[in-house]
Parts: C-alpha cells; structure tokens; sequence
C-alpha cells in the first residue's frame, strides 16, 4: 500500500525530493538537503525520495529527525550494488524499473522538490515538470515543482525557449526554505 493509499492520509501530505546521489555527509550540500527534510517534517509533510544515499539520505535523515514519514521509492534490480534503502526509511516501496521508480515518486507526492543534482535528477525533473503541465488537460490542477538553485533556473528558462513550451508550472528558488514556504504554502490551500 502506497501513502497515497494509506487510510487517513491525502495524496497532499507527500513532498518528492529529488536530489543528487552522491553528495557527501558533511558538506553544504548535504546540510541542505538535510534542512529540506527537517522543514518538511516540521510542515507536518511525508518525504519520498528514491530512498538511497547522497541528498535522498540526508533528507531522509532530517525528516526523521523532526519525527517525518520517510518514504524510499527503490529500485533494487537496476542498483543491485546498493544494499537497500537508507536507515531512515520507514515505508519502502520497490520496482524494478527507473521508469516506474519515478511514475511511483511523482504520483504518490503533492509536490516535488527538485535540490541540485545530473542527469538522474533531470530526468525526475523533468517527470514532475510534465505531470504539472498535462494536468490542466484533465482539468486537475497541476502539483507544485519547485527547483533549488541557479543550475535547474538556467536549465529550465533555456528548456522553455528551446522546447517553446509552459515554463509557469515549474517554480525557481534560490534556497531550500524558499522551496519549502511554495510547497506548504501550496499544499495547505483549500
């Protein structure tokens, strides 16, 4: 059973937090991701990541340090080197494509922040991105993405022009806390 699923949870209640997997305990990048969990968790909000090490731990680890639902969305049969999801963790959900990885994580969450990171980050961006640009195509409103720094805001202006396509669904912050202030301000509407 997903969160989504979860008696006595909403959809709305979950943040996906996409980030880099290979930032390091200890460096600034680290630290952030780590804030970004705390203040989700403290907004009263679940985090889903993809439930390995680098950023999605240190969310993990900062959510469940404020007592935050911990979600890891894995995929073992594509990281067989990796021995599981983080100590953080408490509700696993496993597939055995990227694909389905990232359907899973942009589905079951409210929103998506999307913290620096390459080409897996991207890719979830730009998962989360296309979710909240259909959405208005069903008449449902479109979940909030929002972006952490100056690499998705250059990337995401230029991917507008190039594409000639609806850049108004994906929002450009500076900081994790800006970050958080769109999504909770978002979420607790209506």
């Amino acid at each position: 059973m997903t969160m989504a699923e979860s008696p006595g949870r909403h959809l709305r209640r979950v943040v996906a937090v996409f980030g880099a997997s290979t930032v390091a305990p200890g460096t600034a990048a680290w630290e952030e991701a780590a804030l970004c969990g705390r203040l989700l968790a403290e907004a009263d909000l679940a985090v889903a990541t993809g439930g390995y090490g680098g950023a999605m731990e240190a969310v993990s680890s900062g959510a469940a340090s404020r007592g935050g639902h911990v979600i890891g969305v894995t995929a073992p049969t594509v990281f067989p080197e990796r021995s599981g999801a983080n100590p953080f963790v408490v509700e696993e959900i496993a597939h055995s494509s990227i694909t389905e990885r990232i359907h899973t994580l942009v589905s079951l969450s409210g929103a998506s922040i999307v913290l620096p990171g390459s080409i897996g980050t991207l890719s979830e961006l730009i998962a989360a991105w296309n979710t909240a640009f259909v959405a208005r195509f069903a008449g449902n409103r479109a979940k909030p993405v929002v972006t952490v720094g100056a690499q998705w805001r250059v990337l995401v202006d230029h991917l507008a022009e190039m594409l000639e396509t609806d850049r108004t669904p994906v929002t450009s912050v500076t900081t994790v806390r800006e970050a958080v202030a769109v999504v909770t301000g978002a979420l607790h509407l209506g």
